[in-house]
Order: structure tokens, then C-alpha cells, then sequence
């Protein structure tokens, strides 16, 4: 099955909206996976384990029933198997030290300083199972043994240390009795340190996180993804469409123009891509179409032009065989005339083509086109003589331009000839040249002949294109000025004609620049 254009975008869009979403939905659940589980059910079970007795009992008995000389040895062996039997560990601290006393995992105090987030919190209720109420701490640490830092939480108890009487070691302490304060009295008990109650703070796994929020948010989920499916449908059938259909008009368009329908234009909308496209082909299209009626138009006309001289060569040298001739003479001149009539069209029509190919062979050289000008004048002075034109020349010095002399010499030729050609008996035809202010020439070439009607300006330099449609005697092969404007743009300049309109003359000006601007050198190098 052979797709259009805009089922594979709508399909295209398709798919890269089901991307995204798999995207978005495998990124959702990863950083469900990977979020920290919420530290209040940790909290509460820690709260709970320092309220129960097995804690309170410790500490009494540590201050109490055992001498000071086995305090440290009781209280850790109590603290370590209070550990194990309610799977929490426990850490003996001083927080203004950052040292560790006791780690019942046996990481501190090898692993160096104790640096924790902690947050005063008033509990009253967990104050009140302890006869000195102390300061409860919540937070969390990091474990460096562990190799990604693994996060503990914590509650922490700190108790205020009580000035009595050394002597009295019966006195209130730590959930009973007071401790001693002796300067030497080093038991762990005894000193002014905080017990810490953490437990590891796990990543929430993916089924937790799931049965928390799957059933709150499948719905709302499901319905954002089906209004977004269907938004994203129409927005991508629009967007296909836009893209498409401009392009299919310039396929069916070209289609048209290899069936022989050169006057093919498509519509200019889409994005500035495709707009692009659509002008390029109109562009491309409107110049398809000029050349082809150029081309038909020459055919016609060199049907004529070549018929004419082939008829007067077969008439007059059919003349001669049989002996009908007048003028045996006067028929072979004629024959030789349109002889070389035939062959300045076939000269005329290979140099264009070669001109516009570039292969053309021209030499740069120095040429001074003022005085060019005046001797192709002063040769052309006698045919508009014949013909009752005036012919005035004005060609003030001018620098020196780099260019091929012959060729150019074409253009000066083709341009005053022409003049004189299309200027009836009694006009006038003017030949100037002078200097521009950026080092290059003007030639200019004025008349008072037939002149040019105003939708053939643009097209005068076309190949095979005449203004004059007649089929006179004067009639060339439509060659000359296209030849004239690729010599000049081969030179790096520009030609423009100019006419009032039909009756009112025309003129002809040619800009060449100074010889460091001439491409003439470049281009036919």
C-alpha cells in the first residue's frame, strides 16, 4: 500500500507523541522508584521504641545498681542488645565535639567526625517517660562506610547534666538518680553526651509508591492522556495537512508541465519552507513558459526567415539552369546574399549558445571605448547616410576598460546598427560614452525610431524575441541583442533599454565597469 504524504506525517506525529508519553511515563516511575521514603513513619516507630520500659530500665540501672567502675561496660552491653532486639541503631555523641563515644554498627568513632541535620522538637509526650525531661532532636545523617552515604534517621534524646553531691551516688540522674558531675569521672553514662535512635531511610519502592498514589491518579491520568491524544490527532491532521497539500499542488503542477501545460501555477501559503518551494516553482515555471513561447515564436520566424532566402537561392539558381535569367549575374549576387544570410544566422545562434555556456574565447586587454565607438560609428556613418539618419556622435575620453575589443565591438556595432536600422528616413540617432564616478563607462545609444511598447521592454533581450513581428525585409533572427547582453554581462556590466512607447524612439545604455572589477578574465579564463 503506497502512502501519501500526509498519512506518513499524521502517522510520523503519531508516533513521536507515543514517544514522549513512554518518555514521560517510564521517567514518572523511575523517580517514584528512586524517591526517598517519607520520613514520619520512621519518626514514630523510633518515638515508639525510646517510650517503651526496656530503655528507662537501662538508664536506671546504669545509674543505680552498678558501680562506677562498671557503668561504661552495663550501659554498652545494654545499649548493643537493645539494638539488636528492636533492629535500630544506636550512637552515644557529643554534639559539640562531633564525636562519637558508641555506634552499635561499629562504624564511628574510626569513621571520623559525627555531622548531622538536626531540628529541636518539643514532645511532651516522649519528655514525659523520663524523670530529667530531655531535649529530643529529629534529623538525619549520612554513613561514609556505606558507598553511596547511605541516609540514617534519627531521634535524639540529650540530657541535662545535675550538680550533687559527689558522695551521693543515689542522688536523681538519668531516668532516675542523677549521674555525677566529678571533672574525673569519665564514664559514658555519666558525660554530657546525646543517645542517637536512627534507622536507614530506604528509597520508596515502585509497588509503595504505586499503592499510595495509583488509585488517585490513574483516572486523572488516563483522562489528561485521552485529551491529549485527541488534541494532538487534530493539531498533527492540520499540521499534515498544511505541509502537504502545497506540495501535492506542486506535484500535480509538475505533472502538468511534463504533459506539455507550461502556464502551471501553484498557490503560495504553508511554512516559509514550503512557501519557498511553491514560489521557486512558480518562479521556474513562468520562466519555462517564456522560453518555450520564445522558442515557438523563433521556430515560426526562422521558418520564415529561412524559407525566404532558401526560395530566392532555389528560384534564382533554378533561373540560371534553365537559361531564364535576365541577369545571370544579378541572380548568382542574389544567391550569394542570401547565402550569407543564412550563415550569420547559424554564426549568430552558436555564439549565443556558447556564450551562455562560457565557453566562449575572449582576451582581456586594454580598450578604450570612446574611441571604439567613433570609428564603428564613422564605418556606420554611410548606411544611415543612404538612409537620410542623422548621425551624431559625442564621445567625450573615457579610461581605459578591460575587456575583448572584438566583442565589444559586436555590442557598439549591434546597438548603432539597430538604431539606424528601426529610425525611419529623417530621425536621428545619437552615439555618447562618458566616465562614471566608480572608475567604469557609460555607452549610450539614443534614437528617434519606432520605439518599444512598454510590455516588451522587459523582454527585448530574450533569445529569439523581436519586437518588430512584421515579416519585412528588415526583419534579423531575434539573436542580436541577446548575443549583445551576455557579451556584456561575460564583462561584468549591465545593459537596460528605455522607450517612451511606440513612436517616441528608444535608448540603449551599457555600463562596463574598470578593469580591476571586469570578470571577463575570470569567467573565460
Amino acid at each position: 500500500m503506497r502512502w501519501t504524504l500526509r498519512t506518513r506525517l499524521l502517522i510520523s506525529y503519531l508516533l513521536l507523541l507515543a514517544m514522549v508519553l513512554g518518555v514521560i511515563l517510564l521517567s514518572l516511575l523511575y523517580f517514584l522508584n528512586t524517591r526517598p521514603s517519607p520520613p514520619e513513619p520512621i519518626y514514630q516507630h523510633l518515638s515508639a521504641v525510646v517510650q517503651q520500659g526496656d530503655f528507662r530500665n537501662i538508664l536506671t540501672e546504669s545509674a543505680t545498681i552498678f558501680p562506677r567502675s562498671r557503668r561504661d561496660e552495663f550501659f554498652i552491653e545494654a545499649l548493643t542488645e537493645f539494638a539488636l532486639l528492636h533492629n535500630v541503631r544506636v550512637l552515644i555523641a557529643n554534639p559539640s565535639r562531633q564525636s562519637i563515644e558508641f555506634d552499635s554498627a561499629g562504624v564511628w568513632p574510626s569513621a571520623g567526625e559525627f555531622v548531622t541535620e538536626a531540628t529541636t522538637y518539643n514532645a511532651p509526650r516522649l519528655q514525659s517517660v523520663f524523670a530529667v525531661r530531655p531535649e529530643v532532636m529529629f534529623g538525619g545523617f549520612s554513613d561514609p562506610s556505606e558507598t553511596n552515604g547511605g541516609d540514617w534517621l534519627f531521634i535524639g534524646l540529650s540530657f541535662p547534666a545535675t550538680a550533687n553531691d559527689p558522695n551521693d551516688d543515689q542522688s536523681g540522674g538519668i531516668g532516675g538518680p542523677a549521674p555525677t558531675t566529678d571533672a574525673n569521672d569519665n564514664n559514658v553514662a555519666n558525660r554530657q553526651n546525646a543517645i542517637y535512635f536512627a534507622e536507614p531511610r530506604l528509597s520508596q519502592s515502585l509497588q509503595l509508591a504505586l499503592s499510595q498514589f495509583g488509585d488517585a491518579l490513574a483516572l486523572p491520568i488516563c483522562q489528561s492522556a485521552l485529551v491529549g491524544l485527541i488534541v494532538a490527532l487534530v493539531l498533527a491532521a492540520l499540521i499534515s495537512r498544511t505541509i502537504a497539500r502545497p506540495l501535492q499542488n506542486v506535484a500535480s503542477a509538475t505533472t502538468a508541465i511534463a504533459e506539455g501545460h507550461y502556464d502551471q501555477r501553484v498557490p503560495v501559503s504553508g511554512p516559509p519552507e514550503v512557501r519557498a518551494v511553491a514560489e521557486a516553482f512558480n518562479h521556474m515555471s513562468a520562466q519555462v513558459h517564456d522560453t518555450q513561447q520564445a522558442q515557438q515564436d523563433f521556430l515560426a520566424n526562422v521558418s520564415h526567415d529561412l524559407k525566404t532566402p532558401l526560395t530566392s537561392i532555389r528560384g534564382y539558381s533554378q533561373a540560371i539552369m534553365d537559361g531564364a535569367a535576365k541577369d545571370p549575374t544579378h541572380a548568382a549576387k542574389i544567391i550569394h546574399d542570401e547565402a550569407e544570410r543564412l550563415n550569420r544566422m547559424v554564426v549568430e545562434l552558436t555564439d549565443l549558445a556558447r556564450l551562455q555556456a562560457g565557453r566562449l574565447s575572449m582576451q582581456a586587454a586594454e580598450v578604450d571605448m570612446a574611441q571604439l565607438a567613433s570609428a564603428i560609428a564613422q564605418r556606420l556613418s554611410i548606411m544611415a547616410k543612404e538612409k537620410g539618419v542623422s548621425l551624431h556622435v559625442d564621445t567625450k575620453p573615457t579610461p581605459t576598460i578591460a575587456g575583448d575589443g572584438d566583442r565589444l565591438a559586436q555590442v557598439v556595432d549591434n546597438l548603432i546598427g539597430n538604431a539606424i536600422k528601426y529610425t525611419p528616413t529623417g530621425g536621428e540617432v545619437s552615439v555618447e560614452t562618458y566616465s562614471t564616478r566608480n572608475g567604469g563607462i557609460e555607452f549610450l545609444v539614443r534614437d528617434s525610431g519606432i520605439g518599444i511598447p512598454p510590455q516588451d521592454l522587459p523582454r527585448v533581450f530574450e533569445r529569439f524575441y523581436q519586437v518588430d513581428k512584421t515579416r519585412g525585409p528588415q526583419r534579423g533572427t531575434g539573436l542580436g541583442l541577446a548575443i549583445v547582453a551576455e557579451i556584456v554581462q561575460a564583462h561584468g556590466g549591465r545593459i537596460t533599454a528605455s522607450s517612451a512607447g511606440h513612436g517616441h524612439g528608444s535608448t540603449f545604455t551599457v555600463w562596463l565597469p574598470s578593469p580591476h572589477m571586469s570578470t571577463v578574465v575570470r569567467r573565460f579564463r
